[in-house]
């Protein structure tokens, strides 16, 4: 199975490991992740002006580039899928941005939002299944125990980005029991963490991180993994706690045993 495929800016800088473990791991599970042609930054934050198009326009880019090619879009990072996912309904079902999106792209055909949007855990739970997945594992991760750090853009507006129960997701908790770990659920799994505003509200923001650190730890985590680079950074710096955080895609090299093959 081939997919499109929108890696984004943070993943060719400072979030290349969530890129690059990605792709191994697909090569591994018999998908192919295809880099669309010339995308350009999704602007990491969607507009919330009814009004704005000019910051919507790469996404449709992305999008048009996608279905010309006949596959669904995937994305990994959680600011990416957010903001993909989001354009792809307004542009599906808000007639007035449709319309002046595609007066001013001037594209062959309209662009009305055919596209299917996927994020890469829906890949691996969707497409190539969780028990598939599961007898892919060569280096199970028996004995860790992991929290899920799914934080506020994978999961809402819950109905458009339609990922998961936003308040009781379950997809990553499947996801560690496949590499053969220990899910940990915590309550503070799927609260903001402050990366918005880690710069200008720096004491909040670190509020922020360490209930959720805390919070996993008082489970019995042993570590955090989250798709979100933002979230990562975030995490790391404004967090008291010594908690790791893992990108999940590393993990998951590393139980399909292909991890060393990026460290190459």
């Amino acid at each position: 199975m081939k997919y499109s495929y929108y890696p984004g800016c943070t993943l060719r800088n400072k979030a290349k490991d969530l890129d690059e473990y990605a792709r191994a791991s697909a090569r591994a599970l018999g998908f192919e992740l295809e880099e669309i042609e010339d995308w350009q930054c999704c602007g990491g934050v969607y507009p919330l002006g009814t009004d704005e198009i000019a910051t919507k326009l790469s996404s449709v880019r992305a999008l048009n580039q996608a279905k010309e090619k006949g596959q669904d879009l995937v994305t990994i990072c959680s600011a990416c899928h957010h903001v993909i996912k989001r354009v792809n309904d307004d542009m599906k079902n808000v007639e007035d941005i449709r319309t002046r999106a595609n007066n001013y792209m001037q594209l062959d055909e309209p662009y009305e939002g055919e596209t299917t949007v996927l994020h890469y855990l829906e890949v691996l739970r969707d497409k190539v299944g969780f028990d598939k997945l599961k007898e892919k594992v060569v280096n199970p991760l028996t004995g860790k125990k992991i929290g899920a750090y799914y934080g506020c853009l994978l999961l809402r507006p819950g109905k458009i980005m339609a990922f998961d129960d936003p308040e009781n997701p379950t997809i990553m908790e499947d996801f560690i029991r496949a590499l053969g770990a220990e899910p940990v659920i915590y309550p503070y799994r799927n609260e903001c963490c402050g990366g918005y505003i880690s710069l200008k509200e720096k004491e909040m923001s670190q509020n922020m991180c360490q209930k959720i650190e805390d919070s996993a730890q008082g489970f019995g985590a042993d570590m955090l993994i989250t798709a979100c680079p933002l979230c990562k950074y975030n995490l790391n710096k404004n967090a008291s706690s010594e908690l790791p955080v893992y990108y999940f895609t590393e993990l998951l090299a590393e139980a399909l045993g292909v991890k060393e093959e990026v460290a190459k």
